[in-house]
Order: structure tokens, then sequence, then C-alpha cells
């Protein structure tokens, strides 16, 4: 809806992975030269931690974009709550190599003999594991033996694990020696500050043909890196809310107040953390003396009805821009839903 009243050619803030949206911030700049450090040794694990919505999938979208035209076959293991009997076959399955109830011996003879022929063929074999976390310290072993197939004293399968920060506990399990030994980089993936995040929120808005409109203030991209941290999926859900907001309020102009009402949306989803409201300041009283009293009581009664006319005027119109804040609200959840519908049917 707002891609038309902006003139934008795309959506800029999805939250599904997208490669053509990455953005080189420092910290996935570094994240991205220990990766492209792990393909040159060719050997080992290179692990890539950090927390919920940091941007760890997209690495791995903008990594595989990058391999296209290389000489790397690279596979992504699509799903990790894998018991450790199962994973051969998911290794398997995700090189194509089909996915069936052949024992063990017969899994790994086939691996084998897929990465010594990609060896062959002057290739070099690639699995990628993102939300690693969530696998078993006996599957991760599995893994592990797989690193085994060498020629040359070169392991002929890497892998790149990629996992939120249980994972850090996951590694530094005192079971999981042998695999610690065979990691060659590690590094933590950190939110991007606020200088960076201003950077990214225009970055994506220029990919889909942003002019300024809408012209964001200075106030506005504060007040989103207050509530996002700095954490790109964050940021992207607030803005995508944001610009649906500023279409149905017809703004070309979003402002700091303009941030602050979707935040008490999210928050009033239960999306978010509300801070505990200010108490109010308490004002002083005015000093009114005895003779003033007579013209004040005089006045009063004269305007009386004047006074009450305005005060029933003034509630209706209370009234009446309540109910189209509630009618909006309303509006833009109905939206909400429809595109969560859209997305689950693609």
């Amino acid at each position: 809806m707002y891609r038309e009243f902006y003139g934008f050619t795309d959506k800029p803030f999805q939250l599904s992975p997208d490669s053509r949206f990455y953005y080189n911030s420092k910290p996935h700049n570094r994240a991205m030269a220990y990766l492209r450090y792990g393909l040159e040794k060719r050997e080992g694990f290179i692990v890539i931690t950090g927390g919920i919505g940091t941007g760890k999938t997209m690495l791995l979208r903008h990594l595989l974009s990058e391999l296209e035209a290389s000489d790397i076959v690279a596979a992504q293991l699509l799903t990790t709550q894998v018991e450790p009997e199962d994973m051969l076959r998911i290794v398997c399955s995700s090189f194509g190599l089909g996915q069936d109830d052949a024992p063990k011996s017969t899994l790994l003879d086939r691996l084998e003999k897929f990465f010594r022929a990609r060896e062959a063929e002057g290739k070099r074999v690639l699995l990628l594991v993102d939300e690693a976390q969530n696998l078993p310290q006996r599957s991760l072993e599995e893994l592990r033996m797989l690193s085994n197939f060498q020629i040359d004293g070169k392991a002929l399968l890497q892998s790149f694990l990629l996992g939120q920060l249980d994972f850090d506990r996951t590694i530094q399990h005192p079971q999981m020696e042998q695999l610690r030994q065979r990691i060659t980089a590690a590094l933590h993936l950190k939110a991007m500050d606020a200088e960076e995040s201003v950077a990214y929120i225009k970055y994506r808005l220029e990919r889909v043909g942003w002019k300024d409109d809408p012209q964001i203030t200075a106030g506005a991209f504060e007040k989103i890196f207050d509530f996002t941290k700095g954490v790109p999926r964050r940021i992207n859900s607030l803005c995508d809310r944001l610009l649906l907001f500023g279409s149905l309020e017809e703004r070309h102009l979003l402002d700091e107040g303009a941030v602050q009402s979707v935040i008490d949306e999210i928050e009033g989803e239960g999306l978010g953390v509300k801070a505990a409201p200010a108490e109010p300041a308490v004002q002083p009283m005015p000093t009114v003396t005895p003779q003033a009293i007579p013209a004040l009581t005089a006045a009063v009664t004269g305007d009386d009805q004047l006074l009450q006319r305005f005060a029933a005027l003034e509630q209706e119109v209370l009234q009446l821009k309540k109910t189209l804040q509630h009618e909006r609200k309303l509006l833009r959840k109905a939206i909400l839903i429809q595109m969560d519908m859209d997305i689950d049917d693609e």
C-alpha cells in the first residue's frame, strides 16, 4: 500500500532476508571477512554467533550470491533440529544426493565419493548451517566427522556454523573439545551503532527509489535507534510499520511523534516493552485574592451558558478524533493481517 503512496519500486523493509538489500555495515563487513578468510583457508569450521535479528541469515544469503559464479559447490542446511541419526541424511539431501533409509556406512560412502568427485573437478564443497544453536551435540559431532575426509591434508568439506548466543555455550562444553580444535575462526556479530543505523535505513530506502519522500527527521532516526538498539530485523519491522502509518495518515514528513505513535501501537499489541510513564509534574495552584473573587464570580455567571456550549463542542471534537484514530488503527491492523496472509500464501 505505501509503495504506491511514496512511489517505491519495492518494499524496502521486508522481513525475509534478500541479498539485494545487504548493507555492508562494520559488523557485517568484519563477519564477511571472516567467512572469506575461511574459504581461502579451505579447512575447518567458521563460527559466527549473534543475537536474534542481527543479520546472520542475510550474511549467508549474501555469501551464496557471491559464490554463484565461483568454483564452490555450496549447500545450506535448511533444518537444524536434527537428531544424530538423521544428520547424514539431511546433509546428503542438501547436496542433492537423495534422502533414504540407507545405513550410515552407505551415506558416508555416498558423501565421500561426492566430495572426491568435486575435488577432481577442481571444485570445493561448502556446507552452511544456520540456527546452529538448535543442533544437539551428537549432531555437531557427526558434522565434525565429515571434516575427516581429506586429500593431501586438506579437508574435502568446509562448514560454516551460524547461531544465536546459546551456540557459544554449546561449543564451550567439555565434550566439544575436538570440534573447537577444528574451528579456524569465530566471531560474534554485533548490532549497528546509531550512525550506521541511519545509513542502513537510508540505504534500503534508496534501493527502492526513495527521493526524500517521505522526509525523515533527525529526531525520528534517533527514536528508531532508541527502540531498535541497532538490530536490523527490529529496524525493518519498525520502519515497515512507520511507512504504513505515514501512508494511511497521508504524511510526507515522518518525525519523532510519528515514530512514537507506531511504537505505542506495537507496544499496545504486546510486541514491545513499554516503559512505565513518568509521574506528571504537580503544578502549583494559582493564588486568588479575596478582592478578585466577586469579579471572577460575575464573569463565570455571565458566561456560564457560553462555557457550557464550548465544553460540549470540545467533547464532541475529542470524541470524533478518538473515533477516527480507532478506525485508522483497525485499518492498519487489517492491512497487516492481509500482508501476513499474502506472505504465507507465497
